[in-house]
């Protein structure tokens, strides 16, 4: 279940203190001072990403401060903006195109095939589509040169585990996992292109550890 950064600062006084404290800075970080490098490429802890990702969206206008133009998006999912400037990511893809999403925060590359992203990055597609070729050329109707030629969007959607902390028990309080992940994947909205991130997800828990 994804919660809210709202909903995550409404019930943060009834965690304990360590459930939002791993690892924790020990200043408060000023979201201005913030590169979006890091938070795309997961070097920030959810506690400092969620106050960055929250000041953009929010009262404080962080985006427009940094000068980010919104972009209307082909995905309602995604929340997109064009930077003032391109910035490098995974290694060496430039782009000038971000977006946040419900839990995180991605880069838009320009590049057609993400296994190419995703094989720098140690990532296996979880949501591959051989296996729908390899069934159609199995039938016996099609070769596989035409089963691929049928398929024209190969879906890519994997990530590699950063961290993923649960807080201990503590009698009857609520506790928190908190997980980051790096993440690759590709969407029909956005023919052609890659999306690059990182997820920051803090899932509420009740005391014998179901998400709430």
């Amino acid at each position: 279940m994804k919660i809210s950064c709202f909903r995550i600062a409404s019930l943060a006084a009834l965690l304990p203190a360590s459930a939002f404290a791993a690892p924790v800075q020990e200043d408060e970080v000023d979201p201005t001072k913030i590169d979006v490098r890091d938070a795309i490429a997961c070097r920030l802890d959810a506690p400092t990403y969620n106050g960055f990702a929250m000041a953009v969206a929010g009262d404080d206008k962080l985006a427009a401060k940094l000068g980010w133009k919104p972009v209307k998006s082909g995905n309602f999912l995604m929340k997109e903006y064009d930077l003032p400037a391109p910035i490098v990511v995974a290694g060496a893809y430039s782009t000038r195109r971000i977006a946040f999403t419900s839990s995180g925060i991605l880069a838009i590359l320009d590049e057609p095939d993400p296994q190419v992203v995703a094989r720098k990055e140690k990532i296996e597609n979880a949501m591959g589509s051989d296996g729908l070729v390899d069934a159609l050329v199995a039938s016996g109707k099609v070769t596989r040169a035409q089963a691929e030629a049928e398929i024209k969007f190969r879906k890519f959607l994997g990530e590699r585990v950063i961290s993923d902390i649960t807080d201990p028990a503590d009698g009857d309080h609520f506790r928190a996992r908190t997980r980051i992940a790096l993440n690759v994947s590709n969407v029909t909205s956005h023919p052609g292109k890659t999306l690059y991130g990182c997820s920051y997800k803090i899932d509420l828990l009740d005391k014998e550890g179901n998400p709430l």
